[in-house]
């Protein structure tokens, strides 16, 4: 995963700060690959509690503003059925370390 431990702690803490304590945070997409090079910062969080846009955006401004870097965020909640967008990102993803 082409991320640091320092990015990873970064990520987390953010994260939690919109979406609370208990979140899962997964990284998919280009991210994972350690062959590739660039790219965006894919991130799948799972909670108990629905994120509305709003709260999601938020969480990529802070992400973009802190790290420098491109994110794409999706947000789900744990008992609602995937899209199947979603369903391959999830197959795909590895948790935040």
């Amino acid at each position: 995963m082409r991320l640091t431990e320092q990015q990873c702690a970064k990520i987390r803490s953010i994260v939690e700060l919109f979406a609370g304590k208990g979140t899962s945070i997964f990284v998919f997409g280009s991210r994972i690959d350690n062959a590739r090079r660039g790219g965006d910062v894919d991130l799948l969080i799972e909670t108990d509690c629905r994120l509305d846009l709003l709260r999601t955006s938020r969480i990529r401004f802070q992400l973009e503003e802190d790290l420098h870097l491109p994110f794409d965020v999706i947000a789900v909640t744990r008992e609602t059925e995937l899209t199947p967008f979603q369903t391959i990102a999830r197959s795909s993803a590895y948790p935040l370390p």
